[in-house]
């Protein structure tokens, strides 16, 4: 149990990449407050799986995006189990449309959730973190941040912003020990990408070079190597994992 003791926030912790990333710190021994907004039961089945096997585990409620609200939830953690070791900000929306079509809501609604709450959270933590001399952030991008899809010119712009965010940062908390870093997953079974996942088909696969869609389980294994000791000398990088689907279509089969 590489992160015995640690203490780990993860946002969008209840569904897909954000739970097997809360699993998995929780399976090495970290002490992990799972964030939901929204999914109450999936969070609460999350709790129980995790306590039911001896991890540790916890779930808050919080808007990522309403900074009051993530400086009660971050104060709540310190004062409940101690300062935050490692923060991963996975918490994040789509509103697709055509940017011709697209309503200012829907815009500032996908900003807000996606830059902004990363900006909330990570200066939530920066502080403390760079007092201690050590600490662990991971930001969760996507592969739309530089391959971008119709229709998503809000969901790039935030993911292309969290991008430069994390390196910028990076420089900032490098030389206090805090290491800053993004992964940028392609297409991965979760809910949110079900609707770009039913649209292509089939098909979608046949522009991945491994042939398959990834797995939450996929990304939260690259979270926890930066997390854990294995990253200690890795920082301001954006990690692509997208199983070559960056690297343009594959040869026909």
């Amino acid at each position: 149990m590489t992160l015995q003791g640690k203490i780990a926030v993860v946002t969008g912790g209840s569904r897909g990449i954000g739970r097997a990333i809360a699993e998995g710190l929780a399976d090495q021994g970290a002490k992990v407050v799972a964030v939901y907004r929204g999914s109450k039961e999936a969070a609460e089945e999350l709790e129980n799986a995790v306590t039911g096997r001896g991890g540790i585990l916890k779930i808050m409620q919080c808007d990522v995006s309403d900074e009051e609200q993530v400086k009660a939830l971050f104060a709540h953690v310190e004062s409940d189990l101690g300062p935050v070791d490692i923060l991963v900000n996975n918490a994040g929306v789509i509103h697709d449309d055509l940017f011709v079509r697209m309503e200012s809501k829907d815009w500032n609604k996908v900003l807000q959730t996606n830059l902004n709450g990363t900006l909330n959270c990570c200066h939530a933590v920066a502080f403390a973190m760079m007092r201690k001399r050590s600490g662990r952030i991971i930001n969760i991008s996507s592969v739309a941040a530089d391959f971008v899809n119709v229709g998503q010119t809000n969901y790039a712009a935030s993911k292309g912003a969290i991008n430069a965010f994390t390196r910028a940062l990076a420089m900032e908390l490098a030389p206090r020990g805090v290491t800053v870093n993004a992964i940028a997953p392609g297409f991965i079974e979760t809910d949110m990408s079900a609707a770009v996942r039913n649209r292509a088909g089939d098909k979608l696969k046949d522009f991945i070079p491994m042939r398959r869609l990834g797995q939450p389980s996929d990304i939260a294994r690259v979270a926890l190597f930066l997390a854990g000791d294995g990253g200690s000398y890795v920082t301001g990088q954006v990690i692509t994992v997208d199983g070559g689907l960056s690297l343009g279509p594959p040869p026909a089969k």
